[in-house]
């Protein structure tokens, strides 16, 4: 048995969508951080105020936000290595962003 063939045409990735905004407290207080600079996965729990930024970054995302999560060089408390992450918007979810405004 053959698989359907998906129809033809001008379609968009399955899971990205256009950006509508949300009136949730703590997407619009990481959103508001995102417009000023970049911040890093423990700054995303602090602003937002829970305990697991990461979720909170992956909603957005499926919001239709793209927000690059770049891994960065950093020494722990430890003196040890480690690659912690920051998230930032790109040129598209701040226009995204600024319209839904």
């Amino acid at each position: 048995m053959k698989t359907p063939q998906p129809p033809k045409g001008n379609q968009s990735a399955p899971n990205k969508r256009d950006f509508t905004g949300t009136s949730n407290p703590r997407h619009l207080r990481v959103i508001a951080a995102l417009m000023r600079r970049p911040i890093s996965r423990q700054e995303v729990d602090s602003v937002a105020g829970c305990a697991n930024g990461p979720d909170l970054i992956f909603a957005l995302r499926d919001m239709g936000l793209t927000i690059n999560c770049d891994r960065i060089k950093f020494t722990d408390r430890d003196g040890k290595p480690c690659r912690p992450g920051v998230y930032s918007f790109t040129a598209n979810d701040r226009r995204k962003v600024q319209e839904k405004q």
